[in-house]
C-alpha cells in the first residue's frame, strides 16, 4: 500500500512578515526617540585645530580663584562679581546685538560655574562659545 503525503511542506521562507516587523519597530524607534528631549546646554563648541568663522565679541573669563573678568571688543579684561556679570552682558547687547561671548574658563573651574554662566547667556539668548586650546601635538 502506497502511502502519499498531503502537503508538501515547503523549505523556502517568506520575508515579508519580517520586513513588516522591522519597519514597525523602526517607526516606532523614530516617534519615541524625537519625542524624547533630553536636558542638555546647547553650546557651540570651536574645533580644537581651527578657529571659529565669527570673532567673539565679548569675552569673560573665569580663573582658578573663580574671579570673573569680562570685556567687550579690545577693552581690557576688568573684573565682575557674578551678578554684575548679567548686567554687563545686556549692556554689550544693546551695542552689538549678534555678538559672540567667549567664555574661558581654567581647566580646575568646578563645572557649576560654567553652567551658570551658560544658564545667564541661554536666559538671554547670548550666542556662547566654549573656548578650547589646540590639541598638544606629540614629538
Amino acid at each position: 500500500m502506497a502511502l502519499k503525503r498531503r502537503a508538501k511542506v515547503s523549505p523556502d521562507f517568506s520575508m515579508a512578515s519580517m520586513t513588516d516587523v522591522i519597519f514597525l519597530l523602526l517607526i516606532f524607534f523614530m516617534i519615541t526617540s524625537t519625542a524624547v528631549s533630553p536636558n542638555a546646554i546647547k553650546v557651540l563648541l570651536p574645533q580644537g585645530k581651527q578657529q571659529t568663522s565669527a570673532k567673539p565679541l565679548t569675552r569673560v573669563v573665569i580663573d582658578k580663584d573663580l574671579n570673573y573678568y569680562a570685556a567687550f571688543g579690545n577693552e581690557k579684561e576688568q573684573m565682575l562679581a557674578l551678578e554684575e556679570l548679567t548686567p554687563f552682558l545686556q549692556n554689550c547687547a544693546t551695542k552689538e546685538p549678534e555678538m559672540y561671548v567667549a567664555l574661558y574658563a581654567d581647566e580646575s573651574v568646578p563645572y557649576r560655574e560654567i553652567v551658570r554662566i551658560l544658564n545667564i547667556a541661554n536666559e538671554n539668548h547670548f550666542k556662547m562659545v566654549l573656548a578650547t586650546r589646540p590639541p598638544e601635538t606629540r614629538k
